[in-house]
């Protein structure tokens, strides 16, 4: 089973008001804000952006969500470096980190209860 393509940007941000507000200038809509300082941005039927506010002492970073149909039914090829296996989120769905061959970190993510 392969991905089906980017489902996600998740970004951390130190002010989730301007990043938002930058997507916003862009054309993103806010389709919904947390309690917490984060919270997703839609522009159309693209992927869509997910803005998390984090302390002054973590540096922001941006992740690329894939998008998996079945957790279960996933096996990545052996040239997949797989940084952790499938685990259930807080927000309702199931993702896996894997590593590019240049080190970068991407989220594999699945619906819940797959």
């Amino acid at each position: 089973m392969a991905t089906e393509g980017i489902e996600a940007v998740f970004l951390t941000t130190h002010n989730w008001g301007r990043a938002a507000k930058f997507f916003q200038t862009l054309g993103y809509q806010l389709d919904f804000a947390t309690d917490h300082n984060s919270g997703r941005l839609r522009n159309g039927d693209g992927p869509y952006v997910f803005i998390a506010e984090v302390p002054e002492d973590q540096e922001p970073q941006t992740r690329i969500v894939l998008k998996v149909p079945d957790a279960d039914a996933f096996r990545p090829d052996p040239a997949v470096e797989v940084v952790t296996p499938f685990e259930d989120t807080h927000y309702g769905t199931r993702e896996m980190t894997v590593r590019d061959p240049d080190g970068r970190l991407w989220s594999l993510q699945a619906p819940a209860g797959n």
